[in-house]
């Protein structure tokens, strides 16, 4: 069992990295953000407009009517949606911010669901 020191040491190096990871995000592009969240159950994205701090498009799992299978089938159609919903807000290219997420699984799902939808990295 982790005692509550070593439970805040992690929190504290997850914040770290995804902090890390959006700061070189922000100062290197001008293109919105597409960023994503998580949790163990479901999958949620948006793109978001740094310079304006407005979220332009935004998606998730509940929003899919006929997605049945895996969590990874699902971060995929997931993907498929945002690029769709981005599309036709005329939104082409963004830049993919995973935050503290390693780059496998349903994180990588989703990101070549947005490609395959048309989104441009």
């Amino acid at each position: 069992m982790k005692s509550t020191k070593e439970e805040k040491i992690k929190k504290i190096r997850i914040e770290r990295r995804k902090l890390r990871t959006r700061k070189k995000i922000i100062s290197m592009s001008t293109l919105p953000r597409l960023s994503i969240f998580r949790s163990n159950v479901k999958v949620y994205a948006q793109i978001i407009d740094d310079k304006k701090g407005v979220t332009l498009v935004s998606a998730n799992e509940k929003e899919l009517k006929d997605a049945e299978g895996t969590k990874i089938n699902k971060s995929e159609k997931l993907g498929e949606l945002i690029a769709k919903k981005a599309i036709d807000k005329k939104i082409e290219a963004v830049v993919f911010d995973k935050g503290s997420y390693r780059y496998h699984g349903r994180v990588k799902a989703f990101a070549d669901g947005a490609r395959k939808g048309g989104l441009k990295f």
